[in-house]
């Protein structure tokens, strides 16, 4: 690294020092804790490096100097944390256009994934909070039962594995269960901070906590990178933060109302994230199934208005879950005006589901992708043999 490229980041940090003050912190719901150096290095430790064109030097290279940075990086976090305010230099985003495959035509704007990338400084700090941001909703139980997105002990796994549950529950019960798969559209995007403030005040959270969070979510900008041409900073007046350590556990926040909507009706649900799925069970010949479920989608898509928060029901999935001999049931559930067609199966979080829940699509799939990579490795066959022949020799 050149002379200047570190003067720049011992800069970077010394600017960051002089604009907070370095105050003693306390409780979690008016204050965070404060932080020494044993706790900021083994925090830095696991953060993974990560390249962002606005650091002036290299991530692993600042894991490598942190004996000599530490104390910096101490009085930084304490400061921001006490004062309640987040450095500007760590609202900054650069976006980066990527295809999502190579096989896509590059002219097309829709066939590339804008990935995020935010100072590795900033996310130090984020991993901060949110560690105690995650004490917190562990001790008081806050997030939704059904939440298994970005939550310790949790994954794809638990939602399948309930969701699979519950459903073959209803089938033994004789029941007709119909599934449905919201797509929400952009969700991190669109999140309204007036609203979800009121969330974290509404959990508990006040004074410095409060205002932190208020700092880290307002003011924020992005740049689009490409190659090496870079566009003006862009501001940034809803959603949080793609790429950034907090974002998926203020957006589990943000969601938690969702599944108290879909409950009063008699619904149940299970998310990962943004990933939405409603199943509501009923008699096979029951007359008020129809309106009591259509009734619970339009209070979804009201909700999902009120929140500023977009579904699309053109890509919403329903399966209907029944015995062969009750398969029909003479009618479609209905979101936001449009009709949902029952489906023969779904995706859900990658698992392919039919009515029936024998599973025989998913493991055909998975036999197909196995078998697929099995061609490979025969592929290597005749290289390999010649190796051994010529390890023999």
């Amino acid at each position: 690294m050149s002379k200047n490229r570190f003067e720049s980041y011992i800069g970077l940090i010394s600017d960051c020092s002089r604009f907070l003050r370095r105050i003693p912190i306390r409780c979690l719901t008016a204050q965070t804790a404060m932080y020494f150096p044993d706790d900021v290095e083994g925090i830095l430790g696991s953060v993974r490096a990560t390249t962002c064109a606005l650091d002036p030097c290299p991530s692993w290279l600042v894991k490598l100097a942190k004996d000599g940075l530490l104390d910096w990086f101490v009085a930084i976090i304490n400061a921001s944390l006490g004062q309640g305010t987040v450095p500007s230099c760590f609202k900054q985003a650069v976006v980066k256009p990527l295809l999502k495959k190579t096989s896509l035509d590059p002219s097309v704007c829709n066939n590339y994934r804008p990935i995020s990338n935010l100072p590795f400084l900033g996310k130090v700090l984020e991993q901060v909070v949110a560690t105690q941001l995650q004490e917190f909703l562990d001790d008081t139980d806050f997030l939704d039962c059904s939440q298994s997105g970005f939550r310790p002990g949790h994954s794809t796994e638990t939602v399948l594995v309930a969701l699979v549950d519950d459903l073959r529950r209803e089938l033994d019960r004789g029941s007709v269960t119909l599934l449905v798969l919201l797509d929400i559209s952009a969700a991190f995007d669109t999140i309204d901070h007036g609203i979800l403030l009121g969330r974290l005040s509404g959990m508990g959270l006040g004074g410095t906590v409060l205002l932190w969070l208020q700092s880290f979510l307002e003011g924020r900008s992005q740049m689009v990178k490409l190659g090496d041409t870079c566009s003006d900073p862009w501001p940034l007046t809803c959603g949080v933060p793609q790429g950034s350590i907090l974002s998926p556990m203020l957006f589990n926040i943000y969601m938690k109302p969702l599944g108290e909507v879909i409950r009063s009706f008699g619904g149940r649900c299970h998310l990962y994230a943004d990933d939405t799925q409603i199943h509501y069970s009923f008699p096979s010949n029951s007359k008020e199934a129809p309106r009591m479920l259509n009734q619970c989608l339009a209070a979804v898509a009201d909700w999902m208005r009120r929140n500023k928060l977009r579904i699309t029901p053109d890509k919403t999935e329903a399966l209907l879950v029944s015995r062969s001999s009750d398969r029909g049931i003479g009618w479609q559930p209905v979101l936001d005006g449009v009709a949902l067609p029952l489906k023969s199966q779904v995706r859900s979080l990658g698992v392919l589901l039919d009515s029936a829940l024998t599973l025989e699509a998913q493991v055909s799939a998975v036999a197909g992708r196995a078998f697929a990579q099995l061609k490979l490795v025969c592929q290597l066959r005749p290289y390999l043999v010649s190796f051994h022949n010529l390890q023999g020799h």
